[in-house]
Parts: structure tokens; C-alpha cells; sequence
């Protein structure tokens, strides 16, 4: 018997080496869910191999450009996030721009508003930061390009993924930004 979530409440929990392995199971699991089909026969190696091993993450928690979150949904760790503080894409100064690299929740918490409270987390965040926009990749394919420019980003340009044994059709993305 599943337990209902009584708070809706976002929160961010910084990581540090005392939940560093709920984070990596988390991302590894929201991507899984989310981003299997991307891969020649459904293999995420290269990518989790790139981005969630422990040995990934510690050298990220001693980068001060990198900021690490477990997204909490109350008491529940509902998926990751990560952030870097001085990030900028083409003409856009690292100064100017926030990069959210990673924004992965848990298949069974889509849809449910979450995304929408950490978009406007993260404009918090970037704010306090004197940032002047926003940036992220997103596939081509799929809901996400939507659910950013729903929420106010807009397309700059075309990119691709370059990890090895991703199917061709797959590697297509977008640029996106937001100005705050």
C-alpha cells in the first residue's frame, strides 16, 4: 500500500557524501525511466558512466560551479538536480547564465506540477546568483520541449547528444533559454 504524500511542498536537500548514494539511485533510476529508448539496445552505459558514478559525483560536490540537489516531494526524494552556477552558451558570458544540466524525476512523479515548482526554484536560485538567464538541453522528441516553453523558454538553437551508441533519430536537442 503506497503512502499518499500529505506535502506537496518542493524542497531542494543539497548533496553531500551522506546522501550521495540516494542520489546517484535516483538519477540512475528517473533516467532509466525516462531516457531508455535513447540507447542502442537500451544500454544508458555511456551516459551513467558519465554522470553517476561515485566517483562523478564526489569530484562535482568539490567543484564550487556545481550544485547537486535531491528533489524532495515532503519527506519522499521524488528526483535529482543539478545546476551550474557559471555556465554560459555561445555569446552568453558565464557571468550572465545558469545551466540546469540535469532535471530528473522519478517516472511515477510526472506530471503532478513538480516540474513547474522547480523551474521557478531555479529562477530563484539564478536570481540570487545575478543571473540574467537560464539554459538547458532538451531532446527533440518527446514532452519536455513543450513543458519548458510552456514555461516561459524559448528555443535558441539545434544541438545534438554526442555520448557513443545513441540511436541516430535520438540525438537531436534543442538549446533552450530563458531570461529572467
Amino acid at each position: 500500500m503506497n503512502c499518499a504524500v500529505l506535502d506537496n511542498t518542493v524542497t531542494l536537500v543539497p548533496v553531500n557524501h551522506d546522501n550521495l548514494t540516494t542520489y546517484l539511485t535516483i538519477g540512475i533510476k528517473s533516467y532509466r525511466e525516462n531516457y531508455l529508448h535513447l540507447w542502442e539496445n537500451d544500454d544508458p552505459t555511456p551516459y551513467i558512466s558519465n554522470g553517476f558514478t561515485s566517483e562523478v559525483v564526489e569530484r562535482e560536490l568539490q567543484d564550487p560551479n556545481a550544485l547537486n540537489f535531491l528533489i524532495n516531494l515532503g519527506d519522499h526524494t521524488v528526483g535529482i538536480l543539478k545546476l551550474l552556477k557559471d555556465r554560459g552558451v555561445d555569446e552568453i558570458s558565464d557571468a550572465e547564465a545558469l545551466k540546469a544540466e540535469k532535471i530528473y524525476l522519478l517516472k511515477e512523479h510526472s506530471g503532478k506540477g513538480i516540474g513547474k515548482q522547480l523551474i521557478q526554484i531555479i529562477e530563484e536560485t539564478a536570481r540570487t546568483l545575478n543571473k540574467k538567464i537560464i539554459w538547458l538541453d532538451a531532446m527533440q522528441k518527446g514532452k519536455p520541449v513543450q513543458f519548458y516553453q510552456k514555461n516561459g523558454f524559448i528555443i535558441k538553437r539545434d544541438s545534438e547528444v554526442t555520448l557513443p551508441h545513441v540511436k541516430p533519430e535520438e540525438k537531436p536537442m534543442y538549446i533552450l533559454t530563458k531570461k529572467l
